[in-house]
């Protein structure tokens, strides 16, 4: 079960436009960390942050240019301020500094099958269960069979087949009812976790 956070180095320019620019290798680059309320609220989005690199490698000035939600750009803005780069020497047309500016996706990876549906119509209430026993009730959300499902309904559909608003209401729904499908399921394992799910879910899948 993986969320992506996708970043990506989109321009790097020195300061002074008459100096070179300087390739930048990473050397310690955490990802953001996708805030789990929002993943689990189905909530996705791009952030577009501009940074100074120094030639020490050292990072400053990190802002937010655009961001789709507060919190995914403070996520940003805290896994950057961490980052370094690897030093250079200021010689010759090579800047003393560069400014960078990066695009970070966060959502549902998309390297998940695309037919998680098949996946999810066969998966039966005892396999659910054998996760469920182990898992605090307050982490029930956050199980394979509920992301996949919050995946499935972000990945699968085109806006103009479902759009983001009727998206995160189907994911709130789902997640209201989290606790009754899994007791649901617990009281009836060799049920089909769909069953259990809201109506209009089942119909997507």
């Amino acid at each position: 079960m993986r969320w992506l956070v996708c970043v990506v180095l989109l321009v790097a320019m020195s300061i002074d436009g008459r100096a070179s620019e300087v390739f930048l290798i990473p050397e310690h680059n955490p990802k953001p960390t996708y805030p789990p309320t929002l993943q689990r609220a189905g909530i996705i989005g791009d952030v577009r942050v501009r940074f100074m690199v120094h030639a020490d490698g050292s990072v400053s000035k990190v802002g937010i240019v655009k961001s789709d939600h507060p919190d995914l750009a403070e996520a940003v803005r805290v896994a950057v301020a961490q980052w370094r780069f690897k030093p250079w020497t200021v010689e010759g047309d090579k800047p003393a500094e560069q400014e960078v500016i990066a695009p970070m996706i966060f959502g549902f990876d998309s390297a998940l099958p695309l037919h998680l549906n098949e996946w999810l119509k066969k998966l039966k209430c005892r396999d659910l269960n054998e996760v469920i026993v182990n898992t605090p009730e307050h982490a029930w959300a956050d199980t394979t069979a509920f992301y996949y499902t919050r995946a499935y309904l972000s990945n699968a559909f085109s806006k103009t087949t479902l759009s983001n608003e009727q998206r995160l209401a189907l994911i709130a729904k789902m997640n209201r009812k989290v606790p009754i499908i899994v007791r649901e399921c617990l009281n009836s394992p060799v049920s089909r976790f769909v069953r259990f799910l809201p109506e209009d879910i089942r119909k997507l899948l």
